[in-house]
């Protein structure tokens, strides 16, 4: 901020859109680690945003100055618990990468096997069946054993 009652500068702008950019970028990868930088990244760059939100001026502290001269409280609290938040979602991501990578050896996302059916359909322009309801349990086709339809897809072949 240049001066107690002028809005956010160019560059502060500027930063704030480089990080949020960077950060769905990053979100947008198959690797947890990546996804983790791209949260964080994403998390400071709205922190920031919130902080250019308010007000500049003094300590929002009573009897040091006049009100009319002292930063809004809001933003601040607001981006005290985002930054909690995020070091919470920090910290449970680090958790699933890690165990991730500890079970298979890299903290990549897989497919689901449900995305990959669904793929195949729309290259063979198939619909998929309509569920009219009132079924019972017994009757309903949907409910089938998934497991032939997944081994069939481990080895490769068409669903």
């Amino acid at each position: 901020m240049t001066a107690a009652r002028a809005g956010p500068t160019l560059m502060l702008v500027l930063v704030v859109a480089v990080l949020v950019g960077c950060g769905v970028i990053l979100l947008l990868e198959r690797s947890l680690t990546r996804i983790l930088l791209g949260v964080v990244l994403l998390g400071n760059g709205v922190n920031l945003l919130i902080l250019l939100g308010g007000r500049a001026g003094g300590a929002p502290i009573v009897g040091t100055g006049p009100v009319g001269e002292m930063s809004d409280p809001l933003p601040q609290a607001m981006v005290l618990t985002a930054i909690v938040i995020t070091f919470g979602l920090t910290a449970f991501l680090l958790a699933v990468a890690y165990r991730s990578w500890f079970l298979t050896g890299d903290d990549e996302v897989p497919d689901d096997l449900e995305d990959r059916q669904i793929i195949r359909r729309a290259e063979r322009n198939e619909v998929g069946a309509a569920d009219l309801g009132g079924e019972g349990p017994d009757e309903d086709p949907e409910q089938v054993d998934p497991e032939p339809a997944r081994r069939r897809l481990r080895r490769g072949e068409e669903a």
